[in-house]
Order: structure tokens, then C-alpha cells, then sequence
């Protein structure tokens, strides 16, 4: 009987002393939140490589946006945004160009909500002057894609925007052997471009546009005019088509973009701004499971809460037992 005896005694107490009882352990819960209580998770993540074509195809005007003809890295820009806005939290992102042979990562992976704004910033700030070189070889960015996805912390999925136009084209004497490429179950080729071929815009130094791509320099240069790196050694008026019959055309090439993701197992989905596209994206199993440090000060502020509001309860209750009665 004495168990019993004591716990009576402690509940009258209770009784008679629970605010006290009550402001005592919300602080308490309070000291102990500014530990900064931890748990480690494992859990699931999307870690996307948002890669874009710089070269000077995508500067070709093709696609609608809002009902208007815009560039196709426009058009990237704006597809890659989406793909952020759409990403939840939890989600790393990170951005890279891709021109000639080789790709270079801008950004490393950041969290998605933590980092919004310069992801997004990083994406404004795509144009085609940051190619290094001119000319554009699709296969061989796949190669130079993968050693950058091997660099990444976690493994990661590479969406590959790209109008598939390559300069100089692939044929049997140059075209590169993918079969040891081991990142295909994680690339996607999302391809952007109109369906008929139209010209290119060619640019000087100081992106003033001068003129549409010749048929001539585009094979001698390749399709990109040089070295962009050190922009005071560009021509500011370099040769442009004479005529509308002499200008070098170009258009989405889905062929060889649909025959490159099934060379190295990946896949291929045409870019648009669409709520289908944006599914695809966000559907794609996730790259890798990560250990996340996961707060718990917001349990410990949750609990300190309904301490304090436990205080008021009482007299919550009885006035509206005195409401009734009136």
C-alpha cells in the first residue's frame, strides 16, 4: 500500500503545484533545445547535374515561350528553373556548361531550398560566350561528363540539354566508342530545338548580333568561331552568311540524341516547358541514399509550447464551464 501511498501524495501535489510544475519543465525542454538536439536519417535523395549545351546552335530562335520565338539556351534557362521550382526540399542540384569535348561544373550539388537563389542566379547566367572553343562533339561530353559525375560527393542523375547539332558531324571515321560508358543509367538527353532547321545567329565579342552563320565558316570553325575565352581576340565583325541561301541551318536532331542515350543505355525526352516533362523529371528514381543530419529542436519547442499552454488550460476550461451555466 505504501507505492500506492506516495504516488496519491504525488498527484495532489501535482494537483496543487502544476504550474510550477509545468513552467519548470517547458524551461527545461528550452535549455535543452539549444544543444541543438540531432538524429542521423538515411534516406533517399534526387541529386540532379543540370548540364547545358553552350555552343552556338543553341543560340538559334526556334522555340515559344509565353507565345514568343526565344533562343533555344533561353529556352534551357527556362526549363532548367522549372526543374528547380518543382524540386522539393531535400533535393541537390548542381550546374554545368558543356561546349567542344569537355564540361565544366559550375556549381557543385546544393540543397535546393537553402541555396534557391543562387541556384537560380547561376542559371540566369548561361550564355553561349562561355564556351572555350567552337566546335561541339556530343559523344565525346558524354565521356568528359562521366569523369564529372564520378568527381560529384554522391551519385547523381545528368540531364543534358542539348540541341544534338554536333560540329563537325559524327561519321564512322570520327565518331568516339562509348561502350565503356557507365553513367548511361543515370543520364537523360533532354532535347531542345524546333523541328524544322533555321539558321544560326552568329555573334561578335561584345554579343552584338552581326549576322547568321555562313555555310563556309561554320565547317572551317567548326560551328562556334574560335577561341571565346579571351573575347579581345574575337573579330567584331566576323564573316556572316551573304544571303539567306548561304546560311548554315540547324534543328533539333532527336535521331542522334534517341541513338546516343540507347548507345550508353540512357534516356531521351524532348524539352518542354509541360507539366509532363516536369513529371518525367521529378520521377526519375532517386540517385542515391545520404546520411541527413535531421534537427529535433523543433520537437523540444513543440513540447516547451504545450507546457505553457497546459498553465492556461484550467482556466480555459472553467470559463467556459461559467459560460454555460450563465
Amino acid at each position: 500500500m505504501k507505492p500506492l501511498l506516495i504516488l496519491h501524495r504525488a498527484l495532489a501535489w501535482g494537483r496543487q503545484h502544476y504550474e510550477n510544475v509545468l513552467i519548470a519543465l517547458a524551461l527545461l525542454l528550452l535549455l535543452a533545445s539549444l544543444v541543438k538536439p540531432q538524429m542521423m536519417l538515411k534516406q533517399e535523395v534526387h541529386n540532379f547535374l543540370l548540364l547545358a549545351d553552350v555552343s552556338q546552335s543553341m543560340n538559334a530562335q526556334d522555340v515559344k515561350l509565353n507565345n514568343k520565338e526565344v533562343s533555344r539556351m533561353a529556352y534551357t534557362q527556362q526549363l532548367m528553373k522549372r526543374v528547380v521550382e518543382t524540386s522539393k526540399c531535400g533535393t541537390y542540384i548542381s550546374v554545368g556548361v558543356y561546349a567542344a569535348e569537355n564540361v565544366a561544373l559550375l556549381l557543385t550539388p546544393l540543397e535546393v531550398c537553402a541555396n534557391y537563389d543562387e541556384i537560380m542566379d547561376t542559371i540566369s547566367q548561361l550564355e553561349w560566350r562561355m564556351a572555350w572553343s567552337g566546335n561541339s562533339r556530343i559523344s565525346f561530353g558524354v565521356k568528359a561528363a562521366e569523369s564529372v559525375l564520378d568527381y560529384l560527393d554522391a551519385p547523381a542523375r545528368m540531364l543534358f540539354f542539348t540541341d544534338g547539332d554536333e560540329a563537325p558531324k559524327a561519321n564512322a571515321i570520327n565518331k568516339l566508342d562509348l561502350t565503356d560508358v557507365r553513367v548511361g543509367s543515370r543520364t537523360v538527353f533532354v532535347g531542345v530545338g524546333g523541328k524544322e532547321a533555321v539558321g544560326i545567329p552568329r555573334y561578335n565579342a561584345n554579343n552584338k548580333w552581326v549576322g547568321f552563320w555562313s555555310m563556309d565558316s561554320k565547317a572551317e570553325e567548326g560551328g562556334g568561331g574560335g577561341n571565346y575565352a579571351d573575347a579581345s581576340k574575337d573579330d567584331p565583325d566576323p564573316e556572316v552568311a551573304s544571303a539567306e541561301w548561304d546560311r548554315y541551318l540547324s534543328m533539333l536532331d532527336e535521331e542522334y540524341l534517341i541513338a546516343l542515350a540507347e548507345e550508353i543505355k540512357a534516356q531521351y525526352i524532348e524539352g518542354t516547358d509541360s507539366k509532363e516533362f516536369l513529371d518525367f523529371v521529378q520521377k526519375q528514381k532517386p540517385a542515391a541514399k545520404i546520411v541527413t543530419i535531421y534537427s529535433l529542436t523543433w520537437i523540444y519547442y513543440s513540447l516547451a509550447f504545450l507546457c505553457v499552454l497546459g498553465i492556461y488550460l484550467p482556466n480555459l476550461r472553467a470559463g467556459k464551464g461559467r459560460l454555460k451555466l450563465s
